[in-house]
């Protein structure tokens, strides 16, 4: 072999041992690069497998925990508390004495279990003969329970809510498919909006331990209306307008006829009264009271310190019913105001009034089904103020208030509307007799029970 072929020969061995070498030496780098991806992909598998571990965990814990509370009463938890000590202390000290104890509070509580069984077994239907009732009044209904398994029921209870009351009914055994139904009486409601329902099964052992509930989702809104009475028509009353109210202001034209004058240029032609022009020589016009379609507001103060109990504020509230309410039954345009409530950090800087629809009776009085004393709202006389200056052309204004307001107050409120205003308080009082006085400014009507509201407005009427 000649030296060049040598030198060639060793050249072409020692390049293929460097592609060797480099071959091995980039499976080694990319062996090392993969490694660690592979690690990082499981560590990140197993941190998601183990947070949603744990949240699984903490909601099976936390649904535990709900039903535990749920379902464990006092008396239960006590006797938990009896046998988890009574073991651990019997235990770990030998006494057997606090072994017995806990055992015998685990036997407690295991016989306690088979009765919570069943608790949505029962088809519970609750309806009422009327969802509207007058204060005072009773509600009836009835309660239809069915048993909807294929098994037999075991007597249970249900309870039905009431306001802040409960109604309980006994639920006998019940075959698979067997019906029961019982009558609902709940007598002598107070004005409100009350709920009734949602009916609901109760399992309990008899001890009183463990107790399991189902409610359903029948739920009814019972309007409480106020007690009103009938008044006399506003037409023939203390304001009679059956074409319109006559006004203090005199006018060229209108209906209302009031006086005849002289003449004056610009008068038209067609009012000269001609008979009293030929007695007296000059042109004579007529002149009417200008007439407009009254409007009437009931004014309601809501001032838990204007009023010496809840029974004289009931009365004030059924006196306020019983004028909106006639006065929707003679078709009048009639505003019915009370008082807002008004935050404790915004009192004396903030004025609001609330107004009561009037358009139909049933909506009127369901909203004065919801009408409470309010701590912190405007006084009576603030209300009227506000009432006077959001609404025009009023022609008979009543204030309703209570025995604590003052006569002065009230005909300071009285001034808040305008001379064109019949201004008429009732002041519910019900250790007074019935009377009525005038003053100055306004007609007032001491009440002392509902039904007294009528005959002082007739006698209003005929004065």
């Amino acid at each position: 072999m000649s030296a060049a072929e040598s030198r060639l020969a060793r050249t072409v061995q020692s390049t293929g041992a460097i592609g060797r070498s480099g071959g091995t030496e980039r499976t080694h780098v990319t062996s090392t690069s993969v490694g660690p991806s592979r690690r990082g992909r499981a560590f990140v598998r197993a941190a998601v497998w183990g947070t949603a571990a744990w949240r699984t965990a903490g909601s099976r814990v936390a649904t535990a925990a709900e039903w535990t509370a749920a379902t464990i009463r006092p008396a239960g938890a006590l006797v938990v508390l009896a046998a988890t000590a009574g073991l651990v202390l019997g235990m770990v000290f030998g006494w057997m004495e606090w072994m017995v104890a806990g055992a015998a509070s685990v036997l407690l509580l295991l016989a306690a279990v088979p009765f919570l069984f069943g608790v949505r077994s029962y088809d519970v239907e609750l309806t009422l003969a009327h969802e509207r009732v007058v204060a005072g009044g009773d509600l009836s209904g009835e309660i239809v329970v069915r048993n909807g398994g294929h098994r037999l029921s075991l007597p249970g209870r249900i309870d039905i809510p009431v306001g802040a009351g409960l109604v309980e009914f006994g639920v006998p055994l019940l075959r698979p498919g067997h019906t029961i139904a019982q009558p609902l009486e709940i007598p002598g409601l107070r004005r409100g909006i009350v709920t009734v329902g949602p009916a609901t099964t109760v399992r309990s052992d008899p001890i009183g331990l463990l107790r399991r509930e189902n409610a359903f989702d029948d739920v009814h809104e019972v309007y409480v209306h106020p007690r009103t009475t009938g008044l006399p028509s506003t037409s023939a009353g203390l304001i009679r307008d059956l074409e319109g109210s006559p006004t203090r202001r005199l006018v060229d034209s209108d209906m209302s006829f009031h006086a005849i004058r002289e003449y004056a240029p610009g008068d038209s032609r067609r009012q000269i009264h001609w008979k009293s022009t030929a007695k007296t020589g000059r042109l004579m016009v007529r002149q009417y009271e200008e007439s407009r379609r009254s409007r009437m507001a009931v004014v309601l103060g809501v001032a838990e310190a204007e009023y010496l109990d809840a029974d004289e504020f009931e009365l004030a509230v059924s006196c306020a019913a019983s004028l909106g309410l006639r006065a929707v039954h003679d078709a009048r345009d009639v505003q019915i105001v009370v008082g807002s409530e008004i935050p404790r950090v915004v009192r004396g800087r903030l004025r609001a009034i609330r107004r009561i629809p009037a358009s139909a009776p049933r909506p009127m009085l369901d909203e004065f089904s919801g009408v409470e004393l309010l701590e912190n709202t405007m006084p009576v006389g603030e209300v009227c103020r506000l009432t006077a200056e959001s609404t025009q052309q009023l022609s008979i204004a009543f204030v309703v208030a209570g025995s604590r307001v003052p006569l002065a107050r009230l005909q300071h409120a009285a001034l808040s509307f305008s001379a064109d205003t019949a201004v008429i308080a009732v002041i519910c009082d019900e250790r007074a007799h019935p009377r009525m006085q005038t003053l100055s400014a306004m007609t007032v009507l001491t009440v002392g029970l509902i039904d007294d509201l009528s005959g002082l407005l007739l006698r209003g009427a005929t004065s």
